[in-house]
């Protein structure tokens, strides 16, 4: 007879009426404990078998079970069977149906005889009872192979490692576990071929497969690159995974199969190269820094030779460029508002010394660090002889972007007033030319205004370095 998931009646041959007295249109569509009721032994071995049946997706059987049939006439009748239980598995490998191929054993056996005691007119023959016997002792046994093999699967299957056997010569799998389907993707793997079964893989394990029941040595895969299709309608996912290809030999040692076990280190060889690149960027910025703080330091000791003069424009450099790094470092180097580099600079001064103006902009870090030189160098020279060297004197920070070009652009006007008449300078120090050459994409002017000293910026805006996706290396 065959059974749905819900362990109703999808069909029956005659045989199975014939034995149990019962016609197709009392059967079909019911329930099999609803029609045959039984809450003993032979209830719960039954039970228990159609439940490994679903659960493993594998054949089961019961060699001798006990199970009372009601007859039409009344009464209660003991029959004795031997049952296997085969699963019909649908697309995605979920059981749809059970089949169930019973034996009744009763008669061979007197059992009816038996079961009803004293009263029995006929005993059992002694090739009858030993036959019994051994039914009975075959059926303990299997009832312990069975929990023996069911716990062995169930530490398999709940293994963290992912794990496969794969037969040869046809490369089927036999078998495979919870966490090889958490790498590969919920799909029908068993009873089908590597290359059907896994096509994305096929062509980089066939191979070594092969070649490991060729040689019947183990083939040792570190963080090798796969590319998986986890969903159906999902595109590859790259992963990462260690794994061993172990021949299993049989008795003349041959190899009849081979044993894969092996781990996802997905998120291991990510952060490792997520570290990688972090060190290169960090090494990268060392560099620019210190080659930075060594052209700071030779401009500032070539205009000021002077050495108390020189600790004191030198110090409030190297502070200008770590205020501007501390900025940076509150998020990981990846932007620093504009606003805020402008206002490390001005906001020592008081609020009434400034007025700022614009949209919130995400700076490069790379641009941060140039705009903090060169807003550290034009607060200095206002706090010394422009706009805020007196306490009339204000400075205006404007800034726009324009999105004429190709590229998006900062510009921004700097403009001091209220303070001394501005002087033309006779030479250009080293703050103008830091001023005027620091931004390599871009450009820095500088007016010397009667009213007050002017700067204006025009700079491509780069996007800032996003937060690393830790979903891809």
């Amino acid at each position: 007879m065959i059974l749905d998931r819900d362990l109703r009646y999808a069909e029956v041959n005659d045989a199975y009426l014939k034995t149990l007295d019962r016609t197709r249109e009392e059967l079909l569509g019911r329930n099999m404990f609803e029609v045959f009721p039984n809450d003993g032994e032979g209830g719960r071995m039954l039970r228990a078998s159609f439940q490994r049946v679903i659960s493993g997706r594998i054949p089961d059987s019961i060699a001798y079970i006990p199970y009372p049939i009601a007859r039409r006439s009344g009464g209660m009748e003991m029959r004795y069977w031997s049952a296997v239980h085969l699963p019909l598995l649908d697309d995605q490998g979920e059981v749809l149906f059970i089949v169930q191929n019973t034996v009744d054993v009763t008669e061979i056996h007197h059992l009816k005889e038996i079961a009803y005691g004293p009263g029995a007119v006929d005993a059992p023959r002694m090739a009858e009872t030993q036959l019994l016997q051994r039914a009975e002792e075959l059926q303990e046994i299997n009832v312990t192979l069975l929990a023996e093999t069911a716990a062995l699967r169930d530490l398999f299957m709940q293994a963290p490692g992912f794990m496969a056997v794969v037969a040869s010569p046809s490369m089927t799998f036999t078998f495979v576990n919870d966490a090889f389907l958490q790498v590969v993707g919920a799909r029908q793997l068993i009873g089908r071929t590597v290359y059907d079964a896994l096509p994305e893989l096929a062509d980089g394990w066939f191979q070594p497969l092969k070649d490991a029941l060729r040689t019947r040595e183990p083939f040792v895969g570190r963080s090798m690159s796969i590319h998986v299709r986890r969903h159906p309608d999902s595109l590859p996912e790259q992963r990462f995974v260690d794994f061993v290809f172990q021949p299993i030999l049989d008795d003349t040692g041959e190899a009849v199969g081979v044993f894969v076990e092996g781990s996802d280190v997905t998120d291991r060889v990510r952060g490792e190269l997520q570290q990688k690149l972090l060190v290169d960027e960090l090494n990268h910025r060392v560099k620019n820094s210190l080659a930075t703080v060594q052209s700071i330091a030779a401009q500032t000791l070539r205009n000021t030779p002077e050495p108390e003069a020189f600790r004191r424009d030198f110090e409030a450099r190297l502070l200008a460029l770590s205020a501007t790094h501390d900025l940076l470092t509150a998020t990981s180097w990846r932007s620093a508002g504009l606003r805020d580099v402008v206002l490390v600079e001005l906001r020592p001064h008081g609020s009434d010394r400034y007025r700022l103006s614009g949209p919130e902009i995400q700076l490069a870090p790379a641009d941060a660090l140039s705009l903090g030189l060169i807003f550290h160098e034009l607060a200095t020279n206002a706090a010394k002889y422009g706009g805020l060297s007196d306490g009339e004197g204000r400075v205006e920070v404007d800034w726009r972007i324009l999105t004429e070009g190709a590229q998006p652009e900062l510009e921004l006007e700097w403009v001091e007033t209220g303070g001394p008449p501005v002087v033309v300078p006779s030479r250009r120090g080293f703050g103008s030319r830091l001023i005027e050459r620091s931004l390599e994409d871009g450009s820095a002017a500088l007016t010397f205004a009667a009213e007050g000293l002017r700067c204006s910026i025009r700079l491509p805006l780069r996007r800032p370095a996003e937060p690393q996706d830790e979903t891809s290396p």
